[in-house]
């Protein structure tokens, strides 16, 4: 290893041992948990997903449980931390893994990438932090971190450049102590180098960094072609019956969220009261839904089902769903009458 690499690894390693956050896929080396983790943490702040961790693991503890879980088992488990594909992969690997594999989970990176759901970043994360292998992840903070060290002003969204950036990690890996190297290098830029004002003075490899030393921190990354939010209005229904809710699953072959439950909208109901409203936001769309207290006279509307309330908690019930009910049910929660809105 490189002098000044070295000490890079050294200097970024006494800085994670003092200063990492306690959570709980740090205290294992056991692969399937590292890789449920890792597949809850795409997209989603780790603070977020400790309570979803912890009761997935409570409910499917090893790879066999996982495997023989019914799929509506797992979607509820995961209802609420959204992106619900990853869950369905993560089950279609599990059950590769225990009928094609003896159960065995792999232990290099390469035979990573053949399961369903794992891309580079899990598969370099798992095989480094679980079995040692010497293969640099690259997630968005490591991205943010090795774009600021080597002051590379390139578009962070291209693959060419995010090709880079990976050589660059892997350049920088303490091949000795590599799922070390990497969760201190996630670690870094989750905590430290943030994509606005990094905290600079409290970096431990600040020495190291170019941007940095050019004054140029608060500049990188460059973003080009960034997304524009849209916003998106919705409105759903609360129809009760005997302490039961109508919900209606959504079909099978949906593009978003196949399968899941979610209230119905307002075509075909009547006597409407506005209970209230909240945001929510999936990707770029951002939504406002009203909620509305309703009545149905007549047949069920197609697909929908009575569902004693009690029993909602089993079903993979959708996150706009279950924010709509806590609405409805907090303390204080408001009832006004409204006049229907009007078809859009």
């Amino acid at each position: 290893m490189k002098p000044q690499v070295k000490g890079f690894a050294a200097s970024l390693r006494a800085w994670f041992g003092r200063h990492q956050r306690p959570l709980p896929w740090r205290k294992t080396r056991d692969p399937y948990r590292i890789w449920v983790a890792e597949i809850m943490l795409q997209q989603t702040r780790a603070a977020a997903v400790i309570p979803y961790y912890e009761r997935f693991l409570a409910r499917f503890p090893d790879i066999k449980s996982l495997a023989r879980a019914q799929e509506p088992e797992v979607l509820e488990c995961w209802s609420g931390l959204g992106y619900y594909s990853r869950a369905r992969n993560l089950q279609r690997a599990a059950r590769h893994v225990v009928e094609e594999l003896r159960g065995r989970l792999p232990r290099l990176h390469e035979d990573w990438l053949k399961l369903p759901g794992v891309g580079p970043y899990t598969a370099a994360a798992v095989a480094s932090i679980a079995f040692g292998e010497p293969v640099a992840v690259l997630d968005g903070n490591v991205a943010r971190v090795m774009t600021r060290v080597a002051n590379h002003h390139g578009d962070i969204r291209s693959g060419a450049v995010r090709d880079q950036l990976r050589q660059q990690a892997q350049r920088l890996l303490d091949r000795r102590r590599p799922g070390e190297f990497n969760q201190a290098l996630m670690e870094l830029g989750a905590t430290v180098c943030l994509p606005r004002e990094p905290d600079c003075q409290r970096c431990p490899v600040e020495r190291w960094c170019q941007a940095r030393r050019l004054g140029l921190e608060n500049q990188l990354p460059v973003k080009l072609g960034r997304q524009q939010s849209v916003a998106v209005e919705m409105a759903v229904a609360l129809v009760r019956r005997g302490g039961r809710i109508l919900v209606r699953q959504r079909p099978h072959d949906a593009t978003l969220m196949p399968g899941f439950w979610e209230l119905p909208d307002l075509e075909g109901l009547r006597r409407l009261e506005r209970l209230g409203e909240f945001r929510h936001a999936i990707t770029w769309h951002n939504y406002r839904v009203t909620v509305w207290s309703a009545s149905l006279h007549g047949r069920r509307p197609a697909g929908c089902r009575w569902i004693p309330q009690k029993d909602l908690a089993r079903l993979p019930l959708a996150t706009i769903a279950r924010k709509a009910l806590r609405l409805t049910t907090a303390p204080g929660a408001a009832v006004r009458r409204s006049p229907p809105p009007k078809p859009s």
